[in-house]
This record gives C-alpha cells, structure tokens and sequence, in this order.
C-alpha cells in the first residue's frame, strides 16, 4: 500500500498501527479528532493477522485485572472494567464476524484474523482517521502547543501524541523498542522488559536426557513457579518445554529459579502404581506407568530414575521417588526462546508514570502511552488483546 498523504496539522498522532492503536485511533477520531495513525508495515494489524493460528483469539470471557502482570497491578482495572470483553464482543457482532468460543473462555474467529483487521480498518474510515503505511519515526519534540514529529521526512505537528508501538517480540515483524526510547526520551521510567508467553530451554546435558521426548505432549499438566500455577498441556521440544502451561509460566518465572512440573495432576500415581504390583507383580515399572502417562515418556522417567526389575521388586521408597518424579518434577530452565518466539514483552512503561484513566503520562500533558509498550501483560488466551482494546479506548476518550 502506498504511503497516505500526512497532513501538516492534526489534533492526534498515533504512533503504531496494531490492536491498540488503531483502537485509539477510532475512539479519537469518532469525537470529531483529526488523527494521523502511522506504522512502519506495509499493513496495519501485522501481530493480529498471525494470532490464534490465523484466527485471532480476539479476547476472553473471563477476563479480569488479576490476569495481568504488572509492577503496579491496580493500574490496569480502570481501562479494563470501563472497555470489557463484552464491549469488544458487541463490537465484533455489529460486523456479523462469526466466532466460537474455545477452551478456557478464549473466542476465536470462525473465519479468518483478517475480519478483525477488516473491521478496525472500516472503523477507522468511518472516523476519518489517515493511515499511513511504511512510515518512519524521525523525530519527536515537546512543544508549548503539544509536538513535533518527523515522519518519513515530513514535518507533522499535533497536540496529543499516543505510543503504541508494541514492544520487543517476534523481531522478525520489525518489532523494536522505540516506544521505551520515546518514554525514556521524556524522562519516564521503564520496568526492564523481557521475553514473555515464550518456551523455556534446559541445558545441553538434561536435553540429552530429554531429547527423545520432543514431539511429546502432556495434556494435561500443571506447572508452578512459587505460589502462581496453570494447567494445560505441556509440550517437550528440541530445545526444552512448550506449550501453553509452559508459555503461563514463562511470565512469572525468573532465571536461576525451578518450577515444578506435575504430568499427571489429580492423578494418585503411587497409589497406582501399588495397585499395579499387587496385582501385576511381574510388569515392568514403565508398563504401569504408560497407563497414565505417554509410553515413551513414562519410559524415559523409569530410565532416568535407573529403575530396572519388575516392579513386585520395588519398595514404596522407589515407587514414592518415580511418583514425584511425575508429579512434582523440579526442574531448573538455563533461559527461554526469547524474543523471537515470545508472544509478548514483560515490563515496559512504568504505570507509576501514567493516569490509569486516560494513559497519559503525569509529568508530559498530552502523551499517552498504550498496549504492550506499558508494563502491563496479560495470560495466555486472548487476554493481552483485551488491554489492546481497552487501553486504546481510555486513550481515545482523552485525546
């Protein structure tokens, strides 16, 4: 798409054309605001159009402040009790986009991601917001009247100035960390991002261990780290552990710690496995336990464990040991993915520094801050698209 023309003079820039932005730039635009919103794509949307596998898992139905992680995590409940989940819901309906719920409250598109990105791009039409692709951040200055701001080259002046650039993952969609630069630029705080909602890696020696397991999957299985705890499906991979209980946990864990790993939560597993040598004395350890675990990964246990007879051979002591083993597996990660399979980016904007009600940083009249830039981050399943839309929509009833 062609670059739009950029006007000289507008009421609102928006720095960043994904789920928040465009959302504030509707809101802003529907209350009589001329709004110039920018990206640096070739299309608005990008982090929408890959989410749910192309379906976009658009919200949750349970959504509520205590799914977010924050440094301050009372600021969030004022953006996200004013713009719900059931505003966005009504929203999605009002274009006749079908959707289906899928597990744990998370809704999806029956259809495509593309519907929601049609719908914001409709929205932003009807409020006659500009929107101008493949555009460069040159400069940004304060002045007495609101700011400056080079883009492209082109000299742009507004009075507010909304940063919704995101933050630093998946790389490979152009993802930088110019919005902490802009906030550090204006002498607010940041809370030191890092990779969340992202796969955790082990070390070369306990891959080895593991390494016939990738492919292998857990479902389901409960992963803790201290007193925070989530259960769904554990993945092992090539290069450590995946899936969604992992990818929860990767937010709240922090390098040098071990989290704890149940493959079979609610399941009595010693108390399964005495039943199967009083019965079966002449099995093998490894057949019982494939009853409630995977076969190759209940082999790979009894093997690491150095478990070996039948298991009428076996004293409580060693089936108390496999059955930990199972259920209260501690394990020590050397570090995650990173940011470039990281679905989000922990910290940033430190919420100390913004009004909860309208985003906009206390000590610089007219600069608001939105989305993933802030220190604030949502669960897995749809729930960070839901501060998207509910931050952009505080942002947009101030501007």
């Amino acid at each position: 798409m062609s670059r739009a023309p950029t006007p000289h003079r507008v009421d609102v820039v928006v720095l960043g054309a994904g789920a928040a932005g465009m959302m504030a730039a509707i809101e802003a635009g529907r209350r009589g605001r001329k709004v110039l919103i920018i990206d640096h794509a070739d299309e608005p949307g990008e982090k929408i159009r890959i989410s749910g596998g192309g379906r976009c898992n658009f919200t949750n139905l349970g959504c509520s402040p205590k799914a977010f992680i924050s440094d301050n995590p009372r600021f969030c409940i004022s953006a996200l009790t004013r713009y719900t989940q059931h505003d966005f819901i009504k929203k999605v309906d009002q274009h006749r986009i079908p959707w289906h719920e899928k597990t744990l409250g998370q809704l999806f598109c029956d259809g495509s991601a593309m519907e929601i990105i049609a719908m914001l791009r409709e929205e932003m039409a009807e409020a006659n917001v500009d929107l101008a692709l493949e555009t460069s951040i040159d400069a940004v200055e304060k002045t007495e009247s609101g700011f400056a701001l080079t883009l492209s080259g082109r000299a742009v002046t507004c009075k507010s100035l909304v940063v919704a650039t995101g933050g630093k993952s998946i790389p490979k969609m152009g993802a930088t960390g110019i919005g902490y630069d802009l906030a550090r630029q204006f002498g607010l705080a940041i809370v030191e991002p890092r990779a969340g909602l992202v796969p955790l890696t082990f070390s070369p020696d306990l891959l080895h261990t593991l390494s016939p397991l990738a492919g292998i999957a857990a479902d389901p299985a409960a992963v803790s780290s201290g007193k925070t705890r989530f259960e769904e499906a554990v993945l092992f991979t090539h290069r450590g552990l995946s899936g969604p209980a992992i990818l929860q946990i990767s937010s709240y864990w922090r390098e040098g710690e071990a989290i704890e790993v149940a493959l079979a939560p609610g399941t009595d597993v010693l108390g399964h496995m005495r039943k199967a040598r009083s019965t079966y004395g002449r099995q093998a350890a490894q057949t019982a336990l494939a009853e409630i675990l995977p076969k190759r990964l209940a082999q790979v246990i009894v093997e690491d464990e150095r478990i070996t007879g039948n298991l009428a051979d076996l004293s409580d002591k060693v089936l108390t040991k496999l059955a930990d083993r199972v259920n209260a597996w501690k394990v020590v990660p050397n570090g995650s993915e990173g940011y470039r399979t990281a679905e989000v980016t922990l910290g940033g904007v430190d919420t100390r520094d913004l009004d909860q009600k309208t985003m906009e940083a206390r000590s610089v009249p007219g600069l608001h801050f939105i989305g993933e830039v802030v220190d604030v981050t949502g669960w897995l399943g749809g729930y960070n698209f839901q501060w998207a839309w509910s931050s952009g929509w505080a942002a947009g009833q101030a501007v």
